[in-house]
């Protein structure tokens, strides 16, 4: 539009025959032009808010809760806030898992800028334990049909096994982790005292009693039929302020784990940490007690500093490490001297309850299981004990090569020694192994030609023997 009422406008001055007019006649057509193609632009129609894409950032909680998956969540989170998304989706199948873990992803919904909608889905999940606490802290809880919540009170678990503690550190706990579900339920206006029986009495709710009790604020079928139901619905977030959602052209984006996060979640769990220590101690061991094999070594060191990764980000405890090692030292023991067992059971006892108290109880339960324990803890304790005693067997062998393989050896006098008869005679030649070798005894003995001889030292080139006593009645 504005480049044909230029041409009009250079077609107007053209006749005119003072430069300064047809200037100020360019400059009006310029005005003039840029005048209406505004006016067109603003009579345009333009799209609302409503009509615009809305990016749904979705992340997944699937299986227990530990170290790397807090840090797959939050940074999912944080980087949401900065790409200034919409919603974020957070869905839930988890049995529970660490402690200091969850309130990591509670802490990161709580102050992420972007509303934060935690759901409970396919059918057949649950949001128990350290995933019912998760659920209640986001600015929207929804559960699929079939999936359940709650059972989140405080285990003290040893080898998958609940551990009885007395009433007073029960009392401390419970009091503790209800009081941090009540600071935030409270402020996202559910139903603080169903909610807190989840703990106090382990209570566990369907999806309709969690939403008939005010726990979660609606249920859907899947992410599309949550965020279809979410589209012009105002919450009020963690902070005091509004929000209404303009979800009614959704674009999901769901990011996976990195292939980094996905090895690392699978170091960190309790099991595999400790079958990795398991297999750091034996490699290094065969390679310090049968040195120049290598494999052993390097299989070994790699498995120590993947332990030592896990072992940084795990609560471990230094009672199960005292008690691993100490399994070791009874292994060793076992092979040195002849106890009949007695030490290397203690070892597979010791080990055993290292394995389990491995991993220090978290608020919601998680460690070494007992097969696992008991799994790797029996074979450790036998490849030790027999590598150990063909260590100190080998310490006994006769060498095999050199000089040194000749001490004990039989051999037959060639040429006759005679120590009494001075100096010239005193040297003889023995046969060993088909080789000639000079020939030395002990002062005053006599030996002569055909004589049987043992080697008792080897001298450079000479061999001091001794005489073979023959048993009385033997063949000649």
């Amino acid at each position: 539009m504005v480049r044909g009422f230029l041409a009009q406008c250079y077609i107007i001055p053209a006749n005119m025959a003072s430069r300064s007019l047809r200037c100020f006649a360019v400059c009006l057509c310029l005005v003039a032009g840029i005048s209406v193609a505004l006016k067109a632009e603003v009579a345009a129609p333009s799209a609302s808010p409503a009509d615009l894409p809305s990016r749904v950032v979705q992340l997944r909680i699937n299986g227990e809760i530990e170290p790397i998956l807090s840090e797959y969540i939050v940074n999912g989170i944080e980087q949401a806030g900065r790409d200034h998304a919409s919603l974020v989706l957070i869905t839930i199948n988890t049995p529970g898992g660490l402690d200091d873990s969850m309130r990591e992803i509670i802490q990161a919904i709580l102050k992420s800028p972007v509303p934060v909608a935690t759901f409970v889905t396919p059918s057949g999940s649950r949001a128990a334990s350290a995933g019912f606490f998760i659920l209640l802290s986001a600015d929207i809880a929804a559960m699929s049909p079939g999936t359940d919540t709650g059972a989140a009170s405080p285990l003290m678990e040893i080898g998958g096994q609940v551990a009885q503690i007395d009433d007073t550190l029960k009392k401390k706990i419970f009091n503790e982790a209800t009081a941090y579900l009540r600071s935030y339920v409270s402020q996202r206006g559910r139903n603080t005292e169903l909610a807190a029986t989840a703990v106090t009495d382990a209570k566990a709710f369907s999806e309709k009693e969690a939403l008939d009790g005010k726990l979660i604020d609606l249920v859907a079928s899947s992410p599309e039929d949550l965020v279809a139901k979410l589209d012009g619905r105002t919450i009020k977030r963690f902070d005091g302020t509004s929000v209404q959602f303009a979800l009614s052209h959704p674009i999901f984006d769901v990011q996976d784990m990195t292939g980094r996060q996905k090895i690392l979640s699978r170091i960190v769990d309790p099991n595999v940490f400790f079958v990795l220590l398991i297999v750091a101690v034996l490699g290094l061991y065969t390679e310090f007690t049968h040195p120049g094999l290598f494999a052993p070594g390097v299989v070994g060191g790699i498995a120590l500093l993947l332990a030592l990764f896990s072992m940084h980000l795990l609560p471990v405890n230094l009672a199960g490490l005292l008690l691993m090692a100490l399994a070791m030292a009874l292994f060793i023991l076992e092979a040195k001297f002849p106890t009949h067992g007695v030490l290397g059971v203690g070892g597979v006892v010791s080990m055993t309850l290292g394995a389990l108290l491995l991993i220090r109880t978290p608020l919601t339960g998680m460690g070494v299981r007992l097969g696992t324990a008991l799994g790797a803890a029996l074979p450790f304790a036998v490849i030790v004990v027999i590598l150990m005693r063909l260590v100190l067997r080998s310490r006994t062998w006769k060498p095999a090569v050199g000089k040194e393989e000749l001490v004990g050896e039989v051999g037959e006098i060639t040429e006759p020694v005679n120590t009494a008869s001075g100096p010239e005679a005193a040297m003889g030649m023995v046969r060993v192994h088909g080789e000639l070798w000079r020939a030395a005894a002990r002062a005053g003995e006599n030996i002569p030609v055909g004589a049987r001889v043992r080697v008792r030292k080897v001298n450079g080139l000479t061999l001091e023997v001794e005489p073979v006593k023959v048993p009385q009645g033997a063949a000649s």
